[in-house]
């Protein structure tokens, strides 16, 4: 076996590189390049040259940099000074220290108070930054995802909006639905919702508004299953508005969707197009019979407080001329017993009192008087109800007053007008 000769690598005790570049004459120190890329003939062919030295490159590099600054350019061989090293190597340091200031500062964002900012480091999620100025470590190790927090968003269901239009147009294939007692109705329906957190609207569900439309639809549909028309059509529509908010917002938690509904409108509920009329005649025929109703709960509202008035009323008459009676009865009894008191004291004037007290009641109710007149036989007659009816214009003080001193009995003192005058008739009748 032929052995290969390793070349020399001491020159004199002293180390040396393989890739150390010898002289051209010397063909001793040509041989300790063991690639020959510095020894033997330059003008050789490239078949002859070994790879490139490394050394070399870098300085090549380091002279195009230096020479786009406006520096000179050292030389790509061994040949090239210290002198072109220095500045080249300031230069690149300068360079790549604005490039890393331009590159940290990209970091900075800022967060608008409606807003929420998702962090991403290498696409996985970091934290979740609030309102205001914030760092992160710039692209590509961490990306910011800005979320609009506070937007109200909105999804119809059975109509799409239009300029110039209320509702829109019409969708079928949503807004027809089937109800309890297998009847079609067509239903629109506006959500408004928005963003509750920021992270899970992000990564949680593929397309997190498409799912708002599709649980939302879900839900009425189900609503609407569970109610008969007449409720849907009257006075059902808050009712089924109110349960299809809380069925979406399920259906987005259970999903974990971060989104939040704030409220849900039924915009119109109303029979197909082709039994419209029908349906119309029937509500109407609805509202008349409510009419009436309201009509006679007014009526009984009126004519019943009116009457349990009346029965208090009469109560309260009843209770009060109860309370008269007893009271009369009483006061009735206590007079008789004061006035049997005194006669039991003194008959005789008891008596004759009593006996003027009835004869002044009795003359008082009637218009005629009988005056006996002493010494005669006949009765004089005297019409005191015509003559009263003649004299009701005429000033009782203009009629004079006659004394009776022939009167068998004594009058009483009068003590009215009519008496006054009754017995000025009869003082007169006496002459």
């Amino acid at each position: 076996m032929k052995m290969i000769d390793q070349p020399d690598v001491k020159n004199n005790g002293v180390n040396m590189a393989w890739n150390e570049p010898g002289g051209s004459g010397d063909d001793d120190k040509a041989k300790k390049d063991p690639w020959g890329s510095n020894g033997g003939d330059k003008n050789k062919g490239s078949s002859d040259q070994g790879p490139p030295d490394l050394d070399e490159i870098v300085k090549q590099m380091q002279g195009k940099v230096t020479k786009l600054f406006g520096g000179k350019g050292g030389g790509g061989g061994g040949g090239s000074g210290a002198s072109g090293e220095g500045p080249s190597n300031t230069l690149i340091g300068l360079l790549a220290g604005v490039l890393f200031v331009f590159w940290a500062a990209s970091g900075i964002y800022i967060i608008d108070p409606a807003e929420r900012g998702v962090v991403l480091q290498f696409g996985s999620y970091s934290s979740t930054s609030l309102p205001g100025p914030h760092w992160r470590i710039p692209y590509p190790v961490e990306t910011v995802e800005i979320v609009d927090v506070d937007q109200i968003r909105n999804v119809e269901v059975g109509y799409r909006s239009s300029a110039g239009r209320a509702q829109g147009s019409s969708v079928p294939q949503e807004s027809l639905m089937l109800t309890q007692d297998e009847n079609i109705v067509d239903i629109k329906f506006a959500v408004q919702y928005r963003v509750k957190e920021a992270q899970n609207y992000l990564f949680n569900v593929r397309d997190p508004d498409a799912t708002l439309r599709q649980a939302t639809e879900s839900a009425i549909r189900e609503a609407i299953g569970k109610s008969k028309m007449d409720f849907v059509l009257t006075q059902g529509q808050s009712d089924i508005a109110n349960r299809t908010k809380e069925l979406i917002q399920e259906i987005l938690d259970r999903y974990v969707t971060g989104l939040e509904v704030t409220s849900v409108n039924l915009q119109s509920a109303q029979p197909p197009q082709e039994v419209k009329s029908a349906f119309e005649d029937a509500i109407r025929a609805r509202e008349d019979k409510q009419r009436f109703i309201n009509e006679a709960d007014a009526y009984s509202n009126d004519i019943i407080p009116k009457a349990r008035g009346g029965g208090a009323r009469q109560l309260e008459e009843a209770a009060g001329y109860k309370a008269r009676v007893i009271a009369q009865a009483e006061g009735e009894s206590k007079r008789f017993l004061s006035i049997l008191n005194e006669y039991e004291k003194s008959p005789e004037v008891t008596r004759e009192r009593l006996y003027v007290d009835m004869m002044q009641s009795v003359m008082s109710n009637t218009s005629k008087v009988m005056v006996d007149v002493e010494g005669g036989s006949n009765l004089l007659y005297l019409p005191l109800d015509k003559l009263m009816g003649q004299s009701q214009n005429i000033n009782l003080s203009q009629i004079p007053q006659v004394m009776a001193p022939n009167l068998s009995q004594p009058t009483l003192a009068p003590q009215s007008n009519e008496r006054r005058l009754r017995d000025n008739l009869r003082s007169r009748g006496e002459r």
